[in-house]
């Protein structure tokens, strides 16, 4: 047993011990393995940057030890480049190593991962296994954006539209850089504010960000600013907001200049504030009858020139040149007498002027630019006719005094005295022109011009302030003036302004407390301490006065005079008591102006004190003395006192090493012991002691003396600075050179003020003395100037000092080669020989260096010319045959160039015409051999006798076939003395007044002759007969004045008779001259004269004939003797009649009035003209127009000046509008009379647009109307016929509430009328429409508002803008009133409830009385359509609207419109109108109208709505009947068809539905009920067809329309509530259409619910219809009434019929 025990005892050892082994063996096996589940590599990641000894793995995981006594593992690194990885075997961790180095994940480490391999030895297997470890380095935002470029730079063009993106630099790598990863390194761009340049930010945007393309936001403007610094933001995409980085660059933006600016005339003085040039008048004058030759080109003053706003458009061969022109002027003659060169404005004289006839000119003078561009500017010329100008002006006083005072603003007239009661006279006479006409002269003022200036017209002229003046500054301004008439200058007079002081300056004490010891055994009256205050102004302005405020306790007192603080008697002063004493010091201005200021005194009282030192009256003594002052002067008393009596001795101690000054030891005295200089030393402290003797009896005191400038030196220039300069030709403001000088004098002695002595009009200086061109310098015109500039000094009587400076101008190629002509023309013979030589151009070249070359431009010419390139000789090539030509000249027009072969200008052109002479082949050939002709004895000068002709064979329009006539004086000299042959018609007439023997016979040889080559001519002969005089008629009078003719006398009316007699002759009278027209006509033989056509006053008023009488003997010759005898005028002058009407201006006045207008406010002006004179052209003006209310009539007008004027007040009437009649009859309202329409439209400021200038109102004022033609223009382009109306013209409202006023700006109140709806065009509507074209009216503007005027905003009116912010502010509160109306709601629940009851209770009353109506006799159905009916009352309070209805006067309101509820209309109607909208039930005055009621037709055709039954209940009802009008807006169309809209044309054909012969009976959605009826008719009237029937009925639905309750029949229609139909127009009126009969609606089987008024409607036959009734008449009847429902007619409730 016991063996058996110990057997499986050990066999239980066993056991255990295999187990451990076992196990110990499985454990070695997984040594080296993970003890973790997934992927076999190891990965972190880690941050870029991470400190050194960072944990990368807190454990391996590998299962075994290897650290301890009985390691089973051992661990190593493997693959750790750079050693990056430390690791701890025994933790197994590892740890990041960069020590001495910064793990970067950016270049140019660009470390992005570090994979290493832990290797693992099993100790006890000996197997090996390798980990890896991957440690991905993720990114830090560590690095910021880096642009590329320092700088960016862009130009663009003032013209780029907004949007357009203009610069893309900063795209791909040429932006900034990121060095990051992933968002780190993505890059954003942004536009920052920069303070340097705030309107940067504004001015352009970067919508993309991420591309950085920068897009232009605003308008540039190269004249207002050239340069934009943007500053651009770049910054990476950092996931956190905190964390991204940023960097920026400035991005240059440089504003080219574009053409957008028109001309400009020099000189422009600009209007303050502004860049716009005031009015330039050009002046100039010329002696009478001076020959053009003497006096061309005219001198003008200044110069006419122009130059374009825009000066620096590149390239510069993209800049415009100026063209200058006369646009208009005064006299409209003066073409005949002036011309203008088109390029350089040199004007001409091209005759001389009479004086008598033209005193003067005014031209208007344009300049604008070659290249179309639309902004012109102009100026005005004035030239002045001088009396043969060979005086001087002069001025009547020798010196001018003037006083101004120093607050005055700018503008104020000097005045000639200083109490400023009267203006300084400046009188400059001419003794060329009468005294009591204004001489025309030009005064200029020689200095001081900025300050002030002098009015330009009248005889008496003013110097008015230009800039403040400071009197403290200057008070004396003292200047030359001198008077010019643009040819002689008068003698300079003297013109001294003294600046009267004004209270500017407050009084100031030299510290700003005093500190002082006083002692108790002071007696009453002892000084304490002077104080003292400076006050820089004059007179009692600078007076001071002082006083104690407080603190004195009634101890002390002070002189005001002196400042001098005592004690006062009775005074109680006790050791260690102290005071403040505040004293103040007060100018002595009128108390409203008075200035001041305080100081502090603070005393110290202290124990009686026997050896006290001397004390001064004063700590602080201030002294000023001019440098000027002599040596001796006494300065200031310095005498101190001493209690003690003891004798004091007085020192400079301190301040004085120069010993510039004597004190008297003594005395106390202060005296100038040497001569001062401010200019080494400007200021003086002295510290004076006074000295009784004893060891502590001494005192101080400090004088501050402050040594005062004379202008004892002169401006020294600067003899550095170059004075050879040099500047480039054609350039405007080019810097030239600069000179500096400097004055070592204080204050204004030593500002020193440049001005130019010579050529002032060419360059200009700046006020630091740098030098431009003012104009464009021209080389080849002069190439050198020597320059003067002077340097002023400020001081009264200034000095000044002059240096000279020589400019040279450069050269540039600024001109092309141009000819000695502009045209060459050569005569050619023809048949010359080639090779021929004929002509020779010269072009020169100004420019320097150039070489001129010659060519034919035109290639038709080249055939036959050859043109030397090097001497512009011109050859033939070929001979030239006249016959060859076709044409009437045998011409060559072609053109030539010379260019310069080295230069860039265009060439210059010249048009050489060459034409071919044709040789002379034929001689002229008179018509007859001899010519015979009578002359009286007493023939005058110049009587024809008799014509001769010849003709040329020679081709026509030729040289030779010209021809021409004289006189042979060979043959017979003294015939040809006394007769005479015209060169071109060959009219023989005498050459002298004849006294010849009659019967005499004269001979005369006239030769023709052309003008051929050579010269061919002819001859003839003239015998000439005196004869008798007893056969010469003799006239009765030599004029013949007949009474005036009517100008409506008949033709064959007789005039006069004129009487001429011969002996023994037959007389013939004929009208010779003044007849052209052939207005009359002459017996001739009765030499009756009298009217052959009608006669017209308003052509001819008068007419001047000439007749002649010849014998019967003369006549049948058909020859005339006209001598002295024969000849008489008849002076024959037209009466004017009443023949012509007036005529309007306009067919149709359109106008507004405001709302809140005042009783006769001015509407418009209307005016007509008649072509008629006098009385008959004089108007008078008349206004049909109908009463509005109460027999008033609405508007009035001035009977003779045509203005309209109200005559009631227009309160809550906006959108209505007023038409009516103007009738014009002339001669004072007794002739002939024409009519014209007139529109008044109601507005008030909801209309209205706000047009802000920014010029004076003033000149707005005296442009109105051209202004407001361009904006009409522009408002008809979207509406034609529109009228824009000008409300006001006032100063520029702004600031917080519009409560300031701006006078150098405008605001232009205006608003438009439409002809079509007679109302105000929607304030929204006119802005569109004007502000889109806003560039295009500021371009048409520009004429009338002056050089950069312009539109700057259109804005809404003060009003409503007002009203919008209160509006605004409402809306603070809206949450709390959202939460009441909510509240509201809830509490309505019952009531709306207990409405839904009611409503259902009513809907079974309309049930019911539908099931009635379908009992009665079925009535034939008919398809007529139903209309709209206006409702009109027929109160007679409200007749006055039914006819201003019918006139068109409306007064309703617009139903787009928003009216804030307000009542529109202000009259007493008898009871109360509804607000528009409103749901209240519309009563009668007396309140006695109910819900139900019939239609009557009455016997002529009207229908009336009765509110208690039929007319027979009595009078009372009938007159309180309503009258059914057509609606003429729904009226149907021409092709039959309503036209009204889709869903109202649709009808409902039902052959079931019963009929009510007697009437209908309706029901609206508002649950009013109305029955209709109609009386009987007799047998022989029958109704009206169902159409116009039913155009009658339609609008019945308006009756209930303002109902309060408004409740939908639900269970009676489907269709939509009244509610959200109030404010449409509906499409669901159900009437009948006739009155016999109408289809009711029935029930459907399925309920009893009725269709909705959308999908059915009454439905009638007029099959049956009989003779049509009476037609309806538009009268009121005098016993009913009519209601008028205004502006609710565009307000339908839908009505069913039951």
């Amino acid at each position: 047993m016991l063996q058996q025990f110990c057997l499986w005892e050990w066999l239980a050892v066993g056991i255990v011990i295999a187990t451990v082994f076992t196990d110990c063996l499985a454990q070695n096996d997984d040594d080296c393995k993970l003890a973790r589940a997934g992927p076999p590599a190891t990965i972190v990641p880690i941050d870029e940057e991470s400190r050194n000894g960072t944990i990368l793995v807190d454990s391996m995981l590998i299962k075994g030890t290897a650290g301890g006594t009985d390691p089973t593992i051992e661990l190593s690194l493997k693959d750790n480049i750079d050693y990056w990885v430390i690791l701890d075997p025994i933790s197994q961790r590892l740890y990041l190593n960069s020590t001495g180095r910064l793990l970067d994940r950016d270049p140019p480490m660009s470390i992005q991962s570090i994979v290493v391999q832990v290797q693992c030895i099993n100790k006890k297997v000996g197997t090996v296994i390798y980990h890896e470890v991957r440690i991905v380095v993720r990114d830090r935002n560590d690095n910021s954006p880096r642009f590329q470029k320092q700088r960016y730079y862009v130009a663009v063009n003032e013209l780029t539209p907004v949007g357009t993106t203009i610069f893309t630099g900063f795209s791909g790598n040429n932006g900034a850089m990121d060095i990051d990863d992933g968002p780190n390194g993505q890059i954003e761009y942004v536009i920052q504010y920069n303070p340097n340049d705030p309107t940067s930010n504004r001015t352009f945007d970067i919508p993309l960000t991420l591309s950085g393309a920068v897009v232009l936001r605003e308008r540039l403007n190269y004249e207002e600013k050239t340069r934009y610094f943007v500053i651009v933001q770049a910054n990476d995409r950092a996931q956190n907001l905190n964390e991204r980085r940023t960097s920026t660059t400035t991005l240059t933006v440089d504003v080219l200049d574009g053409d957008d600016l028109g001309p400009m005339f020099l000189p422009c003085v600009l209007v303050n504030n502004t860049r716009d040039c005031r009015p330039l008048t050009y002046q100039a004058s010329l002696p009478e009858f001076t020959d053009p030759t003497r006096v061309n080109p005219i001198n003008i003053t200044p110069p006419i020139e122009a130059i374009d706003q825009d000066k620096n458009i590149q390239p510069p061969s993209d800049r415009p040149r100026i063209l200058y022109s006369i646009l208009l002027g005064t006299p409209e003659d003066y073409p005949q007498y002036f011309c203008m060169n088109l390029t350089t404005a040199v004007l001409s004289l091209l005759k001389p002027i009479n004086r008598d006839l033209h005193q003067k000119f005014d031209l208007v003078i344009k300049a604008e630019q070659d290249n179309g561009h639309p902004l012109p500017a102009f100026a005005n010329l004035h030239i002045e006719v001088l009396d043969e100008n060979n005086q001087k002006p002069y001025f009547t006083e020798s010196l001018y005094e003037g006083f101004i005072l120093e607050s005055s603003p700018v503008g104020t007239t000097i005045s000639d005295n200083q109490n400023l009661t009267s203006p300084l006279q400046i009188i400059a006479l001419d003794n060329d022109v009468e005294e009591t006409k204004d001489p025309q002269l030009h005064l200029f003022l020689n200095d001081y011009n900025t300050f002030f200036t002098v009015t330009q017209t009248g005889i008496t002229r003013y110097l008015t302030l230009l800039q403040p003046v400071d009197r403290e500054l200057q008070q004396l301004y003292t200047f030359s003036m001198t008077a010019s008439d643009g040819v002689q200058e008068s003698m300079a007079v003297m013109v001294k302004i003294l600046v009267i002081d004004a209270n500017d300056n407050s009084p100031t004490f030299s510290n700003i407390s005093y500190n002082v010891k006083i002692y108790t055994d002071m007696r009453p009256g002892e000084s304490v301490i002077k104080i003292s205050a400076i006050d820089a102004d004059q007179g009692p302005n600078g007076q001071i006065i002082y006083e104690i405020l407080a603190g004195d306790q009634g101890d002390f007192i002070i002189n005001e005079q002196t400042g001098l603080i005592t004690i006062t008697p009775g005074a109680v002063l006790s050791v260690g008591k102290s005071y403040a004493l505040t004293v103040k010091a007060s100018d002595n201005a009128p108390p409203a102006q008075r200035r001041s200021s305080v100081t502090t005194v603070y005393t110290e009282v202290l124990p009686p004190n026997n050896q006290s030192p001397p004390r001064f009256p004063q700590l602080m003594y201030s002294l000023e003395i001019s440098e000027a002052m002599r040596i001796g002067a006494v300065l200031l008393n310095l005498q101190a006192t001493d209690r003690e009596g003891d004798l004091i001795r007085y020192l400079i101690q301190n301040g004085d090493p120069q010993h510039v000054f004597n004190l008297s030891e003594t005395s106390g005295l202060l005296a100038l012991g040497k001569p001062l200089d401010r200019e080494s030393t400007d200021r003086y402290i002295l510290i004076v002691t006074a000295s009784d003797g004893r060891p502590d009896g001494t005192s101080t005191a400090t004088v501050n003396v402050v040594v005062t400038d004379v202008n004892d030196n002169g401006p020294v220039f600067d003899p550095f600075l170059p004075k050879n300069l040099s500047v480039q030709e054609e350039e405007v403001n080019a810097f030239v050179g600069q000179v500096r000088a400097t004055d070592p004098d204080a204050a204004v002695n030593g500002q020193v003020h440049y001005s130019l002595v010579n050529f002032n009009n060419i360059f200009r200086i700046t006020s630091n003395g740098s030098i431009y061109t003012a104009v464009k310098l021209n080389r080849e015109t002069r190439d050198y100037y020597e320059l003067t500039v002077k340097a002023t000094d400020g001081a009264v009587d200034p000095r000044h000092s002059a240096l000279t400076l020589a400019i040279k101008v450069l050269d540039i190629d600024d001109n092309s080669p141009m000819f000695t002509n502009a045209s060459y023309t050569v005569c050619v013979p023809e048949n010359l020989p080639p090779g021929t030589v004929f002509l020779r151009i010269e072009a020169k070249d100004i420019d320097l260096g150039s070489n001129v070359t010659y060519r034919i431009r035109t290639q038709e010419a080249l055939p036959f010319f050859s043109l030397n390139k090097f001497t512009g000789e011109l050859s033939l090539l070929k001979s030239l045959d006249y016959e060859s030509f076709s044409g009437t000249e045998a011409t060559f027009t072609f053109l030539v160039e010379a260019f310069d072969r080295g230069g860039t200008m265009p060439p210059g052109l010249a048009t050489v015409t060459v034409r071919v002479k044709d040789m002379n082949d034929y001689s002229p050939v008179f018509s007859n051999a001899l010519y015979r002709g009578m002359v009286a004895p007493d023939a005058i000068k110049g009587t024809v006798i008799t014509t001769v002709s010849a003709e040329d064979q020679d081709p026509p329009g030729t040289p030779a076939s010209r021809v021409r006539y004289k006189v042979d004086v060979i043959q017979f000299p003294y015939s040809a003395s006394i007769f005479d042959v015209e060169e071109n018609s060959g009219r023989v007439v005498t050459r002298v007044n004849l006294n010849e023997e009659p019967s005499t016979i004269f001979k005369l040889v006239v030769i023709a002759y052309d003008d051929g080559d050579p010269v061919k001519f002819n001859t003839t002969t003239v015998e000439i007969a005196v004869l008798q005089p007893s056969v010469i008629p003799r006239f009765t009078q030599d004029e013949y004045r007949p009474p005036p003719v009517s100008e409506g006398a008949p033709k064959g009316t007789l005039i006069a008779a004129v009487t001429a007699a011969a002996l023994n002759q037959t007389i013939v009278y004929s009208i010779v001259s003044g007849n052209e027209d052939d207005v009359f006509a002459i017996n001739n033989r009765t030499g009756v004269i009298f009217i052959k056509k009608p006669l017209d006053y308003e052509s001819v008023k008068s007419y001047e004939l000439r007749v002649q009488a010849d014998s019967l003997q003369v006549v049948q010759s058909n020859l005339r003797v006209p001598s002295k005898s024969n000849t008489a005028k008849v002076f024959i002058e037209v009466q004017d009649e009443n023949d012509h009407a007036p005529v309007f201006t306009k067919k149709l006045y359109i106008g507004g009035v405001s709302e809140d207008a005042k009783m006769f406010s001015s509407v418009m002006k209307v005016k007509a003209d008649d072509r008629d004179t006098g009385n008959y052209s004089a108007m008078q003006y008349r206004l049909i127009i109908p009463p509005i209310k109460d027999g008033k009539e609405g508007f009035v007008i001035e009977p003779y000046e045509g203005l309209i004027k109200t005559a009631m007040l227009f309160k809550n009437m906006r959108r209505s509008y007023f038409k009516f009649q103007v009738i014009a009859t002339d001669n004072y309202g007794k002739g002939l009379s024409s009519k014209s329409e007139v529109l008044v439209s109601v507005v008030n400021q909801l209309d209205m647009q706000v047009i802000v200038s920014n010029v004076p109102p003033t000149l707005v004022e005296q442009n109105k109307d051209q202004l407001i033609g361009i904006l009409e223009r522009y408002v008809q382009d979207q509406i034609p016929g529109a009228t824009v109306v000008v409300e006001s013209i006032g100063a520029r409202r702004f600031g917080d509430g519009f409560s300031e006023e701006d006078y150098s700006k405008s605001d232009l109140m205006v608003y438009a009328i439409d002809p079509q709806t007679n109302r105000a065009i929607m304030r929204n509507e006119l802005f569109k429409f004007l502000d889109g074209k806003l560039l295009d009216i500021n371009k048409e503007f520009q004429p009338y508002l002056g050089q950069g005027g312009r539109i700057l905003e259109i804005r809404t009116p003060d009003v409503v803008a007002n009203v919008k912010k209160q509006a605004q502010a409402v809306g603070y509160t809206e949450g709390a009133l959202l939460a009441l109306a909510v509240i509201i709601i809830l509490c309505c629940m019952p009531a709306i409830l207990i409405v839904m009851v009611s409503y259902r209770q009513r809907q079974a009353e309309c049930a019911k009385t539908a099931r009635i109506q379908m009992a009665l006799p079925a009535g034939k159905p008919s398809s007529s359509t139903a209309n709209n009916l206006y409702e009109e009352l027929g109160d007679s309070t409200m007749r006055g609207y039914a006819q201003q209805e019918e006139l068109s006067m409306e007064s309703g309101i617009d139903p787009g419109q928003e009216y804030y509820g307000q009542d529109y209309y202000s009259y007493e109607h008898g009871y109360e109108l509804p607000q528009y909208g409103s749901r209240r039930r519309l009563l009668s005055p007396t309140g006695m109208y109910d819900e139900y009621g019939e239609v009557v037709v009455e016997n002529d055709g009207s229908y009336y709505y009765s509110p208690h039954g039929s007319t027979t209940e009595g009078e009372w009802a009938r007159k309180k009947r309503i009258k059914l009008v057509v609606d003429p807006e729904y009226e149907t169309s021409s092709t039959g068809e309503d036209s009204a809209p889709e869903c109202q044309r649709n009808r409902l054909n039902n052959p079931n539905i019963q009929n009510n012969v007697n009437g209908n009976i309706y029901i609206a959605q508002n649950g009013s009920v109305v029955r209709t009826r109609r009386i009987c008719l007799s047998n022989n009237l029958k109704v009206t067809s169902s159409v116009r029937l039913g155009k009658h009925v339609k609008k019945l639905d308006k009756l209930a329309v303002t109902h309060e309750e408004n409740v939908p029949l639900n269970t009676l229609s489907k269709g939509p509530s009244s509610s959200d139909k109030l404010n449409t127009r509906p499409s669901s009126v159900s009437f009948a259409s006739t009155a016999r009969g109408a289809d009711n609606i029935a029930t459907k089987s399925g309920g009893n619910k009725m269709k909705s008024t959308e999908e059915q409607e009454s439905v009638v036959d007029n099959e049956d219809v009989g003779e049509p009734l009476q037609p309806h008449s538009d009268l009121t009847h005098s016993d009913e009434e009519e209601l008028w429902m205004g502006p609710w007619n565009n307000l339908h409730i839908p009505m069913t019929k039951l």
